[in-house]
């Protein structure tokens, strides 16, 4: 029995609650404008430009991929369906213009600075407004900035987009090292608690002495720790993935038993989701967090890369594969391909893998944060967060709501939602 525990643990690699476990440089062709002030701890201008040559070899490669057998069932639970996939590719080689993107994210204040030894990437754009509020949002796997980009107006300017003045934040967006423009680590030890401190070092070079953290996925799990860690800086945190899962709950949901008795209907929903994604989602982070070096073939192949970025979660997959299907709504084909091309670009593929393996902590586990702590719920995230797991898991909760729309890409998906979302959120830490 111990040698079946232990295996579980290497398998998983601190993915799920303890309980769960014992039965479970900017890459690419990136320009960096040159500063006159050269410390360590300076701050440079930064704007990305691929080279043409690179692109020219991605459609080359979409073109001349090889292609396996088409899936035996009708649905998706053999993965990524050959049509959404060849339905991506060909739009991907033929109609995708990168160079779109690229603007748009060259169109804000990008910068680096170098933490701990790593260059970090964030885009940093401050409000018009007075008395902003500064909030730092953290994307995840298989996330980057660009999911966020739609968030930055009625962030910052809140009047613009139905809010008030006193809603303005000043918004800081970075990059996770080894992911997008930041710099890959080249020391072991980049976890979510080294992330978390890192970003309050950034913040406080940045000149804010008082700030709000949101984060979603891997941001939700690095949000967390910064709420554990407690900077005397960090007033207060937001989370649209609750680490608030009872350990017995989960445990029970890994394991694929009943469910447990005295559930609510609330309850029994999310501990349907979670063992769905126990059963059915979990492959990816398995051998990210177990293998990620053995990934060589999505650093290599375009569409080896998009069909195991859509594949991160059910839900998620059906909300995309219908946009290659024809269907207008939420995510555009743009969205989803701008996305995968930042991580083809970025050459990030392995080295974003490698925060699985670092990470020892438990995704959906309460962690004990004990600042204020605000929670969205959105109906096709991983699991829709019950209002009494939320209250146990963060006992100075102050502000929870469930969402009519919206999925693990919640920001990407439904911005106006979001970003009204962090307003209410937030609104008693403005005093």
């Amino acid at each position: 029995m111990e040698a079946i525990r232990q295996q579980k643990k290497r398998s998983i690699k601190g993915m799920l609650t303890t309980a769960a476990l014992i039965l479970m440089t900017a890459a690419g062709f990136a320009q960096i404008k040159p500063t006159v002030n050269n410390s360590s701890d300076s701050i440079r201008p930064f704007e990305y430009h691929a080279d043409q040559t690179q692109l020219d070899d991605l459609k080359h490669r979409i073109q001349n991929t090889k292609w396996p057998d088409k899936e035996l069932v009708s649905d998706h639970t053999q993965g990524v369906p050959q049509a959404t996939i060849q339905a991506l590719a060909k739009y991907w080689a033929n109609e995708y213009d990168w160079r779109k993107i690229e603007k748009k994210i060259n169109s804000y204040p990008n910068f680096i600075t170098t933490i701990d030894g790593v260059d970090i990437h964030f885009i940093h754009i401050k409000s018009k407004h007075k008395n902003a509020l500064p909030i730092i949002i953290t994307h995840g796997w298989p996330g980057s900035v660009i999911e966020h980009l739609k968030i930055i107006g009625p962030l910052t300017d809140p009047t613009a987009y139905g809010g008030k003045t006193e809603d303005a934040f000043d918004v800081i967006i970075p990059s996770i090292p080894g992911y997008g423009f930041s710099e890959k680590p080249t020391e072991l030890g980049w976890s979510p608690e080294r992330i978390g401190k890192t970003w309050v070092t950034l913040m406080k070079r940045l000149g804010y002495q008082k700030f709000v953290a949101q984060g979603g996925d891997w941001g939700a799990l690095i949000t967390d720790m910064m709420g554990v860690q407690a900077a005397p800086e960090l007033i207060a945190i937001h989370t649209n993935m609750a680490g608030a899962v009872p350990l017995e709950i989960d445990a029970a949901a890994f394991t694929g038993a009943p469910e447990p008795a005295n559930l609510s209907t609330d309850e029994k929903k999310a501990y349907g989701q979670l063992a769905f994604f126990y059963k059915h989602g979990l492959a990816y982070a398995q051998e990210m967090g177990n293998r990620p070096q053995t990934l060589y073939a999505i650093e290599d192949s375009p569409i080896g890369l998009a069909s195991w970025i859509l594949d991160h979660d059910a839900r998620s997959l059906e909300l995309i594969s219908r946009v290659f299907a024809g269907k207008d709504e939420g995510l555009t084909k743009d969205d989803i391909l701008d996305n995968i091309t930042l991580y083809w670009l970025t050459n990030t593929a392995v080295s974003s893998s490698r925060l699985y393996w670092e990470n020892k902590l438990a995704f959906f586990a309460p962690k004990n944060v004990k600042i204020p702590v605000a929670v969205s719920v959105f109906p096709d995230e991983i699991y829709s967060t019950p209002r009494t797991w939320a209250e146990k898991a963060y006992p100075n909760l102050l502000y929870f709501n469930k969402l009519e729309k919206g999925g693990h890409f919640a920001a990407w998906e439904q911005p106006e939602t979001f970003s009204k979302e962090l307003r209410a959120a937030f609104k008693s830490m403005r005093k």
